[in-house]
């Protein structure tokens, strides 16, 4: 279970896993957020500081019990009890993340603790702190899982996780070593936008986006932030990339807010192809999931600027809406099984390590 920085609700993905290791997607939900919760992450999200302890713990305590009737409704719609149910692996809600803080850390709303007690399901929660606590960036964990499920022996191929971030996985064939890193924004900006111009969530099919010009002023203004340029292992977020940033580096230009939208599109299309080109220059295949994937418009940039061909994560049998949800399913049950839910070529952890903690039905 899991909600991204787009805040479109908790994603619940039912998981059964066989021996091998092969998944199957058996429930799958999309519960959103009350208006009022989804702005107060929302808040948190631009203005950490701003936010008191007191309003935190509130806030942690009430996400948990929403995840918990998510997670009663997901086992129901699918017909199953409870105690079917080998475990809840929670990412919670991200409120801040700090890879290169003095003294690392990570921040995740959502009480485990309340999960469990509602539910009666072990819960494994606070899934990024060991690998920051072993000198990794906690992020981006959804490469282990990939690795796990999307590689293939005689194919260079390349995931992208199109959510609030854009995030690679570069596969290469046979035993090669797996790496993967945030790339830099991908819905989250231009979401942002929609809502600031237009008043709505998000822009559909990227029609909006479609209608306007690339200005490639402001294009180059925003492609010279550093992260851009630093190499892996790297992690982002919101409260690096965010529309208050996007505002003041665009700041003195003359924008049509259609034109700014094409342009954030163009943004993540352009960052994504620099990397894989610079990574990955041998890619036979772009597999993309996250919610990035019902913007055509985004799809078809990303298809320009690479010469490989791209395709949605369906191709190979997993549905690109529920492959971010998947992923903590696998992180717990690796937690259960003792075994590694991190890739510390992709953190830069000290070592593969258990990730998460267990809280007992």
């Amino acid at each position: 279970m899991q909600s991204g920085t787009s805040l479109d609700g908790i994603d619940a993905a039912l998981v059964r896993f066989d021996d091998a290791g092969g998944v199957e997607l058996v429930a799958a939900t999309c519960t959103p957020y009350p208006e009022r919760v989804a702005d107060t992450v929302r808040a948190a999200l631009l203005a950490p500081e701003a936010m008191g302890l007191r309003a935190f713990g509130e806030l942690h305590a009430e996400l948990g019990d929403l995840f918990a009737d998510a997670a009663r409704a997901t086992v129901a719609e699918a017909g199953l009890a409870q105690t079917d149910i080998a475990a809840i692996g929670l990412h919670g809600q991200t409120i801040q993340h700090a890879p290169e803080s003095k003294r690392p850390w990570t921040l995740q709303a959502a009480d485990p603790a309340r999960v469990a007690e509602r539910t009666g399901i072990r819960v494994v929660g606070h899934l990024r702190t060991r690998d920051m606590a072993a000198g990794g960036q906690g992020a981006p964990l959804a490469p282990a899982v990939h690795a796990a499920l999307l590689r293939a022996p005689g194919e260079h191929r390349v995931v992208l996780n199109l959510g609030g971030v854009a995030n690679v996985t570069l596969l290469p064939p046979g035993h090669g070593p797996v790496t993967g890193f945030d790339t830099g924004p991908a819905n989250s900006l231009s979401d942002a936008w929609i809502r600031e111009a237009r008043g709505l969530p998000f822009d559909e099919g990227g029609a909006w986006a479609r209608a306007g010009n690339v200005d490639e002023a402001a294009l180059e203004r925003l492609l010279s932030h550093p992260y851009f340029a630093a190499p892996p292992p790297k992690s982002t977020g919101p409260e690096t990339f965010n529309l208050a940033w996007v505002l003041a580096t665009v700041a003195g230009l003359e924008l049509a807010p259609e034109d700014l939208q094409a342009t954030l599109v163009e943004l993540t299309a352009r960052t994504v192809g620099a990397a894989i080109e610079r990574h990955a220059s041998s890619c036979e295949r772009l597999l993309v999931c996250g919610g990035g994937v019902q913007n055509d418009f985004l799809m078809d940039r990303i298809a320009m600027a690479l010469a490989c061909p791209v395709v949605s994560t369906a191709t190979c049998g997993l549905d690109p809406a529920w492959v971010e949800a998947i992923l903590f399913a696998w992180i717990a049950r690796q937690t259960l099984l003792d075994q590694p839910g991190n890739l510390p070529g992709v953190t830069g952890a000290a070592g593969p390590r258990v990730l998460g903690a267990i809280y007992p039905p």
